[in-house]
């Protein structure tokens, strides 16, 4: 019976290291077409809208969703879909308003068109503001991974964190953009599959089946989803998922993050045109949604489950799924269910290291005058440079109470000032630079002061930024000169 065991979990194993091993190959013999840092950061081009899509799915759920989701519904229920509602108006308003100006000329960055509009002062600015929000959150993300390797492995959290670290820099410093948007796409599939087959497999472990969890989840009220309640209080501010935060926090965030950051800008200009990219932001947002309902749903049955059995929960909430999956499920199937986890960490990953690069290289080093052999190196430096970066931020990262959570407030920072002074620049003509730098610096101390003295969600952070910055830099423009600054 002892050797049965072994024998199935040595078969986990095997599944785990074999995607790993499969998908490093992969994504690393995309190198043949690397040749230009048009090739290196925006794929050549050459994508198709359905895989760039897939592309921003992979890129905007990661393994917070996989890990963080499950445990918000556990341990809440489903108020979190509130938010996705945000998630498709944002896309509306990015296809309409911001995709047009990035499709004037050929763009490799969202910064480019700050130089455009304002000057060279503020496209620095805003790269800045990006490169130092994206290492953050993506430490944070980075961190999520170590939950699961060390359940599964038995490491210790650091040393998960640098084999995937590696592997990931691995071939996204070989394949650039064109393998990361085609490991998004075999990595999203995988993680998806992965999460139908572990909800049905745990839907199977509880008696009775889904009418059962029906029952006890509704008598709980997890299946609550809106969350209408208004009033102008600080107690209405500081609850994160109702109607009207998940409407407005939900767009905001979502519209700058995919309007004005790096990593999934760059998708959408990897695009053959703005038509393809329009289609591609839109029809993620499905995907989105059906994503999170899943994750959502899963954490349900986990609390039924964990209900019904009596099994305490871990101390970290977080690990409820991961745990779950790899004691409980069948051999093979969790192996292939940790190895969808780690499919949207590295997916993840390697997006965030392409678009780190790409905002290094093109926006603070002179190298797109020099011979593509030699900007195609920098960009490669740039690369491995932010792989160390990343991998020291997730190290420092390792206290956090709730990942889902921690990435999102840390994304929610600063990108009131990002979509403040980029809807400044796109929806006005008088204000210039030296007002949009007032904007960004009244925007921040704004943030700063609801983060650290104020009760208001994270869900509010990005609303309350861009109105200070927009509003600020638009009456510092009253006070311009009128020469050109």
């Amino acid at each position: 019976m002892l050797e049965v065991a072994l024998f199935m979990r040595y078969l986990d194993f095997a599944i785990i290291l074999a995607y790993l091993a499969a998908i490093t190959w992969f994504g690393a013999h995309f190198r043949r077409g690397q040749t230009t840092l048009r090739d290196y950061f925006l794929g050549g081009r050459t994508a198709p809208w359905w895989a760039i899509g897939l592309s921003i799915v992979s890129a905007e759920t990661s393994t917070l969703t996989i890990v963080g989701t499950p445990a918000l519904a556990f341990a809440g229920n489903l108020g979190f879909l509130q938010l996705v509602l945000g998630y498709l108006l944002a896309r509306i308003v990015i296809s309409f308003l911001f995709l047009p100006q990035y499709f004037r000329g050929e763009m490799y960055t969202a910064y480019e068109l700050m130089r455009r509009r304002f000057g060279e002062r503020i496209r620095k600015l805003t790269a800045s503001i990006f490169l130092v929000t994206r290492a953050l959150a993506e430490g944070v993300r980075v961190f999520a991974i170590s939950l699961v390797i060390s359940i599964v492995l038995g490491t210790g959290e650091i040393a998960s964190i640098v084999l995937i670290v590696l592997l990931t820099l691995f071939y996204t410093f070989e394949g650039g953009m064109t393998a990361v948007i085609w490991t998004d796409v075999v990595q999203m599939s995988l993680y998806v599959f992965g999460a139908v087959v572990s909800f049905f497999v745990i839907l199977g472990r509880i008696p009775g089946g889904w009418t059962h969890v029906a029952a006890v989840a509704g008598a709980a009220h997890k299946f609550s989803i809106f969350d209408f309640r208004f009033s102008p209080t600080m107690a209405f501010f500081s609850r994160p998922y109702s109607f009207w935060a998940g409407l407005a926090g939900g767009c905001f965030l979502t519209t700058a993050s995919h309007g004005t950051d790096q990593l999934m800008v760059q998708r959408l200009l990897s695009a053959r045109n703005q038509r393809q990219s329009r289609a591609a932001l839109l029809a993620s947002w499905a995907v989105i949604f059906f994503q999170f309902t899943l994750f959502l749903l899963i954490g349900l049955l986990l609390y039924v489950y964990y209900g019904d059995t009596g099994t305490p929960a871990p101390p970290q909430i977080d690990r409820i799924y991961p745990e779950f999956i790899w004691n409980h499920l069948p051999a093979g199937v969790a192996g292939l269910a940790v190895a969808a986890i780690l499919a949207a960490a590295m997916a993840n990953l390697s997006a965030a290291l392409n678009s780190l690069a790409s905002t290094t290289v093109v926006d603070f080093l002179p190298v797109r005058a020099a011979g593509d052999a030699r900007s195609l190196r920098v960009a490669r430096l740039a690369t491995v440079a932010w792989g160390v970066v990343l991998l020291a931020i997730a190290i420092a990262a390792r206290h956090s109470p709730s990942v889902l959570e921690a990435g999102l407030t840390i994304a929610s920072i600063p990108s009131g000032m990002l979509l403040g002074v980029f809807l400044l620049g796109v929806l006005t003509r008088k204000p210039r630079q030296g007002a949009a730098i007032v904007g960004v610096a009244a925007g921040f101390a704004a943030i700063l002061y609801v983060r650290f003295r104020t009760p208001i969600a994270f869900t509010w952070y990005v609303l309350i930024g861009t109105a200070v910055t927009f509003s600020a830099a638009l009456m510092a423009s009253w006070f311009q000169r009128d020469a050109r600054e």
